[in-house]
């Protein structure tokens, strides 16, 4: 199975990435992506698949998945049925971890802990569960406050000897070749932009592309159309905006880019079979 180039994309003004994903159901999706992941799962129970490694995970599993390696993470059960599956993650680079330990010394281990987790790590039950404390306060916590807390876990990690590497040794990582730049280019530019009107022309464009060939390129990485790709880049910022603030749903249709509120209507439906308005009750 070919695996989806993911793109991270690392907010303005921070130096990692944060997402918070609250779902009904984890999908398998077979992606990999130039940084780091760490990542915690929290009231779900299924199977987890990185590189050559297939296992099961329990709640509050804790694994770091070192850059362009594939995986994914599947569930459908949930342990308690009145709340949603939550997986915190964390990206970050390689550039931004040598960087820190080059300024700080005290930091050094923070190298050791990135080249042990080129085949992924899984941490130890005490670690995991002293670690998961700190992830799940981090979304409710200033950026500014994050970054100490999210070094501290990050040492702790690099201090558990026991965690078990899950793939292969001998697993040939995806290179970072000139079709991944390419793609990266186009969906970096998709992210900043998503928005606005994007035309698909200039996606061509900036991948030195005829049209034909740009489509053809963009499903092969993406797996889906530009269309399809810069609608689930919207609808996902309505999500969020719904989920996290009280705002009036033609406002945030409006701030994800929509200038139609039917037509934002009918997408949201579409993908989420729901209205924005029912989805946004599900976190009340």
């Amino acid at each position: 199975m070919t695996p989806l180039y993911e793109q991270v994309t690392i907010p303005a003004g921070q130096s990692w990435g944060l997402l918070w994903r609250e779902l009904e159901a984890i999908p398998f999706i077979w992606h990999y992506h130039p940084q780091f992941e760490l990542t915690l799962t929290v009231n779900a129970r299924g199977q987890r698949y990185i590189g050559d490694h297939l296992g099961d995970f329990e709640p509050g599993d804790l694994v770091l998945v070192g850059p362009n390696l594939p995986h994914t993470w599947s569930a459908s059960e949930r342990i308690d049925a009145s709340r949603p599956m939550l997986a915190v993650v964390v990206w970050f680079s390689l550039e931004w971890i040598t960087q820190l330990a080059g300024v700080l010394p005290e930091l050094h281990s923070l190298r050791q802990l990135a080249l042990r987790a080129g085949p992924a790590l899984q941490f130890t039950t005490e670690v995991a569960a002293r670690s998961a404390a700190k992830l799940l306060q981090l979304q409710a916590m200033p950026q500014a406050q994050r970054l100490p807390l999210l070094l501290n876990v990050l040492l702790e990690l690099a201090g558990d000897l026991q965690a078990r590497p899950l793939a292969s040794g001998a697993l040939q990582l995806i290179a970072a070749d000139g079709q991944q730049k390419r793609i990266a280019a186009v969906l970096d530019h998709m992210h900043q932009h998503f928005r606005e009107d994007i035309a698909v022309e200039d996606l061509a464009r900036r991948a030195a592309l005829s049209l034909g060939a740009f489509h053809r390129f963009f499903k092969r990485h993406a797996l889906c159309t530009p269309s399809a790709y810069l609608a689930r880049l919207r609808i996902g910022r309505a999500c969020q905006q719904l989920i996290q603030t009280q705002h009036g749903i033609a406002t945030i249709a409006q701030e994800a880019g929509y200038r139609n509120l039917a037509h934002f209507n009918r997408q949201f439906r579409a993908d989420k079979q729901m209205t924005p308005r029912a989805f946004r009750q599900q976190y009340r």
